[in-house]
């Protein structure tokens, strides 16, 4: 197998993983939530970043990977930046409406485009450009309802915008110019993302949702969806830096999309969520754009590569 179809099926493989964790995660948090009444999101996410370093520690101590020493202003500064980012988002659906709140994430793609034009004079093509608009699109008609606004909401969600978007990118970035792996990045990082988050979580979940997680009384069956909730964050956490590592800040929330329409769908055909003529025809809009941002990425790339120059050892 040539190392070329070993990066693609690495790409596939990781892609794969995100999407799977990612709408298992949905599903489990959502029964959480929802039906047992756990409403501590900000403070959950904490948990599964805790869950994650722990894990990752045992692997390493067995011997699954190799630490590497990294600068450690980088990686704390990655760390909060990463978990700052978290909490801003689900304090900006506290003061937003749900469709402003999506607004916000679709919003994620181009101010992440424009950033690495700017600053890492990173080149789109027209075709991508188009691409990634009618997924944008798509996915706008499909899940943005109302579009409520106030001041402090939307500073909020400019603020979540920003640290989503550079700390996606750093996620890139870093595992390059460190040479560091997903997992190697992922065990150095998770504990700074974990402490803010254990240390503000509490606090943002009992603004939105005027309880305290620590006086909540816990019934064995809401632990048990608490602990499947964290064993699943690891493989979510884990296959997010995978995906950012190999593609890009950009697929990644490409990839991120893709999970809105399908966790959209899931709700219709399992749990019956009220579903419209608008839903459908946003999803496949927004499909017809992940399609069409995957060919254009493969033909760019295979372009690319059949452009640049062999090395010496293989020109005649």
């Amino acid at each position: 197998m040539t190392e070329t179809n070993e990066l693609q099926l690495g790409v596939f493989g990781a892609l794969s993983l995100s999407v799977l964790s990612s709408v298992a995660i949905v599903i489990c948090n959502k029964a959480l939530i929802t039906s047992l009444g756990f409403p501590f999101a900000t403070t959950l996410t904490s948990w599964h970043l805790m869950v994650t370093f722990f894990t990752l520690h045992v692997a390493q101590r067995l011997n699954f990977f190799e630490p590497k020493s990294t600068d450690t202003k980088t990686v704390v500064l990655f760390g909060l930046l990463n978990g700052v980012s978290i909490g801003l988002l689900n304090l900006s659906l506290g003061f937003n409406s749900v469709g402003f709140y999506q607004m916000t994430k679709l919003a994620i793609i181009p101010f992440t485009v424009l950033l690495e034009t700017i600053f890492l004079n990173k080149q789109f093509s027209q075709k991508i450009k188009f691409s990634l608009m009618l997924l944008l699109v798509g996915v706008g008609i499909a899940s943005v309802t109302d579009l409520k606004l106030n001041l402090l909401g939307s500073v909020l969600s400019l603020l979540a915008i920003a640290t989503t978007c550079v700390a996606q990118i750093m996620t890139n970035t870093i595992q390059k110019r460190l040479n560091v792996s997903s997992t190697q990045l992922l065990y150095q990082s998770a504990p700074y993302q974990a402490a803010i988050l254990f240390v503000a979580g509490p606090v943002v979940d009992q603004f939105l949702t005027k309880k305290y997680v620590f006086a909540y009384k816990y019934s064995p069956v809401v632990v048990i969806f608490i602990i499947l909730s964290c064993i699943i964050a690891v493989s979510v956490n884990f296959s997010t830096f995978l995906v950012i590592g190999k593609t890009s800040p950009v697929t990644y929330q490409v990839l991120g999309h893709l999970k809105t329409c399908l966790i959209l769908t899931f709700g219709y055909t399992l749990l019956h969520d009220p579903f419209t003529y608008r839903n459908i025809l946003g999803i496949t809009v927004a499909i017809i754009g992940m399609g069409l941002y995957s060919y254009f990425c493969v033909y760019e790339s295979k372009k690319k590569q059949s452009e640049e120059p062999l090395p010496a050892s293989q020109q005649v």
